[in-house]
């Protein structure tokens, strides 16, 4: 790293806030050096509880971070907020940009908060969020919360980042059911129906409910499987060890403009956490977070080298004008640029084998 960039980690870990903005920002702008900064705030990480607030638009999710961050404050804990935006077809920045949301808040250094752009993600979220959880972490905030842009069916990659995934239901949302069972009824952990107090509350917890506790082939158990405590035939000891060792998601009701309910939220979010650490499935969801990071640094630095081949090679349109004209095929003109690689990927693999002669010397 640079003596800049080693000095602004510094800064950062010794807890200044105005060099975790700079480190957010140099890591959604991708600026040069962030690779380096990212790697070496790794080791500074994993103390944090990771909290992500999905649901359909509407669902009141940033009035409820909102009273989130406020509840967390009161109770001594510091909070780190990242809202994702929708990111503008045209810039690839983001559209609603800081947004003033945070208003129980307003002054308060130990909460900090930022808008990024998911950047075309699918998921709505980017790999620069979760390398910004990782600067939040390691600066040493209590409880990182991560709210979605809200598109539906899209928001499953938050259990990429999230320890927990709490789904917002607004009442009377028929609608809002179909959608959580076409897409993201899986991923929560928690169901909250916000905005409890208007008509059509209770007629959504009970439909929820029965969703959650329904004899299904894929019952509801958040991200971390199916719930066996539906099975029948065996032995009451047998059943509670079982029981112990899933989570079936709890439905809390709040209203979030008031704060009403939020506490019971958070208690059961600590729950949820707690169940993590005893049944090991924190350690299992850390590994699989691991490897699917890995996964996508793979394939977006292998993108980036093959687009980079491309343009030296004239572009892409020179070679769809050849698969147009009929001179080659989509399938050939890849199979030429990966050959190479190929070629030297099997060569650093055939390298990097033990000599015959050397294994029977050291035998």
């Amino acid at each position: 790293m640079t003596a800049d960039t080693d000095r602004l980690l510094e800064d950062l870990l010794e807890g200044d806030h105005r060099a975790l903005a700079r480190v957010i920002t140099k890591i959604e702008n991708r600026s040069p050096g962030y690779r380096e900064l990212v790697s070496a705030l790794h080791t500074h990480t994993g103390s944090a509880d990771v909290i992500g607030i999905t649901g359909s638009p509407g669902a009141g999710k940033s009035t409820l971070v909102d009273k989130i961050a406020k509840t967390y404050r009161d109770r001594g804990q510091t909070v780190g907020v990242i809202a994702i935006d929708p990111s503008s077809p045209f810039s690839g920045g983001s559209v609603l940009g800081d947004r003033i949301r945070m208003a129980s808040t307003v002054g308060d250094m130990d909460v900090f908060f930022r808008s990024m752009s998911a950047r075309g993600s699918l998921g709505g979220l980017s790999t620069a969020t979760t390398d910004a959880v990782r600067a939040l972490d390691a600066f040493g905030k209590d409880k990182i919360i991560i709210e979605t842009v809200g598109a539906g069916q899209n928001e499953v990659d938050i259990v990429k980042t999230a320890d927990t995934v709490a789904v917002l239901v607004p009442p009377g949302g028929g609608d809002d059911i179909q959608m959580l069972k076409a897409g993201i009824l899986e991923i929560a952990d928690v169901f909250v129906v916000n905005k409890a107090d208007m008509d059509g509350a209770d007629m959504t917890v009970k439909e929820l409910r029965e969703m959650v506790t329904m004899d299904d082939p894929t019952p509801l158990a958040g991200h971390h499987g199916p719930d066996e405590t539906a099975s029948f035939g065996e032995s009451d000891d047998a059943t509670a060890d079982s029981a112990a060792e899933t989570w079936t998601p709890p439905i809390i009701e709040t209203i979030a403009t008031s704060g009403e309910g939020v506490a019971d939220f958070l208690d059961t979010i600590d729950d949820h956490v707690t169940w993590l650490e005893d049944t090991g499935e924190r350690a299992a969801q850390e590994r699989t977070r691991y490897a699917d990071e890995i996964r996508t640094l793979f394939r977006e630095d292998t993108s980036a080298l093959l687009e980079a081949e491309l343009e030296a090679r004239g572009g892409l349109d020179t070679y769809v004008d050849s698969v147009v004209d009929a001179e080659t095929d989509p399938y050939t003109v890849a199979a030429e640029f990966l050959e190479p690689l190929e070629a030297c990927l099997q060569e650093q693999s055939l390298a990097s084998e033990p000599n015959e002669s050397t294994v029977k010397r050291a035998e």
